[in-house]
This record gives C-alpha cells, sequence and structure tokens, in this order.
C-alpha cells in the first residue's frame, strides 16, 4: 500500500507542476505575517539533520546497552528503528539529491522576488536545489518508521507528516510539486528499506 500511495503522490506532484507558478504567488500574497511566523517554527521539525543526529544517538546507546549491559527487547526494537530510518534516509537522500543535481530547479522566492524560475537540466548547480523536497522526504521516512512502531496511529502520524511537508509551500520554500514528490520518494524509500532489511518491523499493510 504505500508503495502505492508513495507513487500517487509523485504523480500528483508532478501533475502539479502547471500550477506551481501560479499557487506559490497566491501562497506568497495571500499568507499574514503572524501565520508565517505560525509555521516557521514547526517546519523545521522536518528537517533531516535533527532526526539523523537524534538516530545517530540512539543508534550509539542501544548498540553500547546491547554490547555491555545486555540483551533487551525495547533496547533492540530502539536500534532497528534507528538503523531503518538512516537506512531509509540515506536511500531516499541519494535519489533526491540527484535529481536536484539533473532537473535543477530554483525556489519559489527566486520566482517571485529574482524572476529566475524553471528546471535546468543537467546543470549541477547547487543553487537549483528546489525539486525535490529534502523535509519532505525526511518526515515521511519517520512518519513510516512511527508507523511501524504505533501503527495505530498511522493516520495520525502521515497526517503529521504530509501537514509538515506543506508548511514548506505555504512558507514559499518549496512549490506544492517539490513537496509531493519529495514525501513520494521518503515514503517508498521507507517502505522499500523496512521490507528489504528490517522486515521484523515491516507490517503486513506495507
Amino acid at each position: 500500500m504505500l508503495l502505492l500511495v508513495g507513487l500517487f503522490l509523485i504523480i500528483g506532484g508532478v501533475a502539479c507542476v502547471t500550477i506551481d507558478r501560479s499557487a506559490a504567488h497566491f501562497l506568497y500574497d495571500n499568507v499574514s505575517g503572524p501565520f508565517h511566523r505560525f509555521l516557521a517554527a514547526p517546519t523545521h521539525m522536518a528537517k533531516a539533520a535533527h532526526w539523523l543526529l537524534g538516530a545517530c544517538l540512539v543508534t550509539t546507546l542501544s548498540w553500547a546497552w546491547l554490547r555491555w549491559i545486555g540483551e533487551d527487547a525495547t533496547i533492540r526494537l530502539a536500534l532497528q528503528c534507528a538503523l531503518a530510518f538512516i537506512a531509509s534516509l540515506a536511500l531516499g537522500s541519494a535519489i533526491l539529491h540527484g535529481i536536484k543535481l539533473v532537473l535543477g530547479r530554483r525556489r519559489p522566492r527566486d520566482d517571485i522576488e529574482m524572476n529566475l524560475h524553471g528546471f535546468k537540466l543537467f546543470g549541477f548547480n547547487l543553487d537549483w536545489n528546489s525539486f525535490p523536497s529534502g523535509h519532505a522526504l525526511t518526515i515521511m521516512c519517520v512518519a513510516a518508521i512511527a508507523t511501524a512502531l504505533w501503527p495505530q496511529l498511522a493516520i495520525l502520524w502521515f497526517a503529521i507528516a504530509l501537514w509538515l511537508g506543506l508548511t514548506r509551500a505555504l512558507l514559499t520554500a518549496h512549490y506544492l510539486s517539490d513537496v509531493f514528490v519529495g514525501a513520494g520518494i521518503g515514503l517508498i524509500s521507507a517502505r522499500e528499506v523496512l521490507a528489504y532489511l528490517f522486515p521484523q518491523l515491516t507490517l503486513p499493510w506495507f
């Protein structure tokens, strides 16, 4: 199921390319200052560095516990989840950054403020790095791992992930297509990593 949803997000994201610029201009003109400030804090909850640092810390502490204190089912589960996230992020990021370099796209604010927009194929320019969204990819990987742990809250995890991804478009840090494609890549990457490397964490409907 996650594979199909991921593909749906990617296809929907590609379709959004046709409305991206108009949507970005509308949001830029209509998102008020207070709402912009309200979004500014939670949007960083989807930043990869925070989650990666946490996962590395959990991995180190869990490994030390298992090595020096002894086997514990909860600690073993924490280690597996941290490693699954790191692997998911690594796979998704490799794909995402490859796309960024090859397709090259300026951010919405570059369009709005400097009239720089569109794709620059094979430009390999780090300034053209809008498509897809790394934040959306990261938080969708987090949602998939959280669902593996607490499947009864799956709707909540994915709703939060989608919301945090959409804050990137609301803040005109990304286009809508950037968010949906990034989310789709993250979801598929997490699903494949869980299915093939961590089957013990995989739910039947994944």
